[in-house]
C-alpha cells in the first residue's frame, strides 16, 4: 500500500524513541483513519504477544467507520480476513494468530455512570490509536495513555498514542494545534496537519463535494482552518470574538470590577477592570487565599476608582468568603435569573442568562477586551468559543454546557470567560423589574 508523504512524516514519529502522544489531521480526506489502521496491523505483526488499543468516542460509530478502514488497509497488504487476522464481533478484539497480537476495540465516551474510566482499569496495552480524538475528552485520552506498559520493555519500545481528527476548538486545540503553529509543542508531542491536497489517492469528485459546503465546514474539512467553528450550539461566532481585542471605538462608561476566584490548586483567580463594556485591565492571580484575593481587589478598586457597589466577585466556594471581606456583591451561577425587560427569556439559571447576553452584546460587536498579552489573548478567544447551548433542540429552559465539561473539553478552567460573562449582571440588576 502506497502512503502519503505526511503519512509518512507521522509514521516516522510513531517509530521514534523521542514521541509520546501525535496528533494527525487537519481536514477530510487526508487519510487520516487509514494511517492509524496501517500502523495498528503493522505493530501487530512485528512484535508478537502485543496489545493495542484502536478507540473512538463511540463503539458502534468506530464498528461503522474506522473498522471497516482496517478491513480495507488489511486487503490492500495482502491480509485476508480469518486467515491472517480474524475479528471477534462480540468480544471486539482483532487477533492476530501468526503473532498472537491483539487489537482491542473501545468506547471512550464519558458516561456519567463511570467518570473516571474505571473499565479501563485493568487494561494493559502496548500502544493506542484513537480515531475522531476530538470527540473524546481529554481525561479519556490521558488514562488511555496511562495504561500503555505491555511488552514496551521487551522490545525496547516507549508508550505512543496516535489521535486522528478534523479540526475543532477543544483540547486538541489547545494541546497540539496552538502549541505547534507557536512552535511552542513539547519535544514527546507531535502535530501533523494532513489535508486534502495532500492525498494523491483521494476520488476527485470528493473535492467538489467539499466546496458545496457552508464556509465553515468548508474552511475546516477542506481548508483545515482550525480557527473556524460550524458547531450550531456556540453561541459566539469566532471573528466576533476577535474583534473585541481591536473593538476600541466602543465607548468608555462607569467602572466596574468582575472577579473569578480560584477554587481548586489549579484553577486562577481572574480580577478585570472594566470602564463600560471595555475590559482595560486583566490581573491573574495564581494559588492564593481568600485574603491575598480580596487585598487584590480592593487595591484595583481605589486605583481605578471603582465603587464597592460596582464590585461582583463569583461567590460559589470559596469565592463567598471574599465577599464578605470586601462587603461587595456575589454571583451565584445556578441562582435564579434576573427579571428584567431585556431578559424574559426562559433561562435554566443565572449563569445561562449572562452568557446569552453577553454573546449578544459580543456578536454585535459592543465589546472591548485591551490585552497585549497573547498568552492570555488566546485564552480568552478559546474559552469564549466554548461558552455553547445545552440541548439546544430542547424546549427546556436556556442554558449553557457545564463548568465541568467546558473544562473536559479546554484542560483547564475557563476562568477568563467566567470574569467576563459576569459583566452582563450589572447591566441585568439595573433593568431588575419587581412583579
Amino acid at each position: 500500500m502506497k502512503l502519503t508523504r505526511k503519512q509518512t512524516v507521522a509514521l516516522d514519529f510513531l517509530e521514534d524513541n523521542i514521541t509520546n502522544e501525535a496528533i494527525f489531521g487537519g481536514g477530510a480526506g487526508g487519510a487520516k483513519s487509514v494511517l492509524g489502521c496501517y500502523w495498528l496491523g503493522k505493530n501487530c505483526l512485528k512484535y508478537p504477544e502485543t496489545r493495542w488499543l484502536m478507540g473512538r468516542a463511540v463503539l458502534k460509530t468506530l464498528k461503522d467507520t474506522t473498522l471497516n478502514s482496517f478491513f480495507w488497509v488489511m486487503a490492500q497488504q495482502g491480509l485476508r480476513s480469518n486467515y491472517h487476522y480474524i475479528y471477534n464481533a462480540q468480544r471486539n478484539i482483532i487477533r492476530f494468530p501468526e503473532t498472537e497480537s491483539e487489537i482491542l476495540l473501545k468506547d471512550l465516551f464519558t458516561y456519567p455512570s463511570d467518570p473516571n474510566f474505571d473499565e479501563l482499569g485493568s487494561l494493559e496495552i502496548t500502544g493506542g490509536f484513537v480515531d475522531e480524538v476530538n470527540q473524546i475528552s481529554l481525561k479519556a485520552w490521558n488514562i488511555s495513555k496511562s495504561r500503555i506498559r505491555w511488552k514496551l520493555d521487551e522490545y525496547g519500545l516507549i508508550p505512543k498514542m496516535l489521535g486522528t481528527c478534523n479540526p475543532s476548538k477543544n483540547w486538541v486545540y489547545t494541546d497540539f494545534y496552538k502549541p505547534s503553529k507557536d512552535g511552542k509543542l513539547p519535544q514527546n508531542k507531535q502535530f501533523v496537519q494532513a489535508l486534502l491536497s495532500d492525498n494523491p489517492f483521494i476520488s476527485k469528485h470528493y473535492r467538489d463535494n467539499l466546496l458545496q459546503l457552508d464556509t465553515n465546514s468548508k474552511e475546516r474539512l477542506l481548508f483545515g482552518n482550525w480557527e473556524y467553528d460550524d458547531d450550531p450550539t456556540v453561541l459566539m461566532d469566532y471573528n466576533n470574538i476577535v474583534n473585541s481585542f481591536s473593538n476600541n471605538f466602543v465607548a468608555t462608561g462607569d467602572n466596574y470590577i468582575t472577579a473569578d476566584i480560584a477554587r481548586f490548586g489549579s484553577d486562577k483567580t481572574v480580577i478585570g477592570v472594566w470602564k463600560g463594556y471595555r475590559l482595560e485591565y486583566i490581573k491573574t492571580i495564581g494559588k492564593n487565599s481568600i485574603t491575598e484575593a480580596a487585598s487584590e481587589i480592593e487595591t484595583l478598586r481605589q486605583y481605578h476608582g471603582v465603587p464597592i457597589n460596582n464590585v461582583l466577585v463569583d461567590e460559589d466556594g470559596v469565592g463567598g468568603g471574599v465577599k464578605d471581606i470586601l462587603k461587595c456583591n456575589g454571583f451565584v451561577n445556578n441562582s435564579t435569573p434576573i427579571v428584567s425587560d431585556s431578559g424574559k427569556e426562559n433561562f435554566a439559571n443565572l449563569k445561562s442568562q449572562c452568557s446569552f447576553k453577553l454573546a449578544e452584546r459580543v456578536n454585535k460587536n459592543e465589546v472591548f477586551i485591551n490585552c497585549l498579552d497573547t498568552t492570555v489573548k488566546d485564552m480568552i478567544i478559546e474559552e469564549l468559543g466554548q461558552i455553547k447551548q445545552r440541548k439546544i433542540d430542547s424546549d427546556d429552559k436556556k442554558a449553557v454546557v457545564r463548568k465541568e465539561d467546558v473544562k473536559e473539553a479546554l484542560g483547564r478552567s475557563p476562568d477568563y470567560a467566567d470574569m467576563i460573562m459576569m459583566r452582563v449582571w450589572f447591566d441585568l440588576r439595573k433593568e431588575f423589574k419587581f412583579w
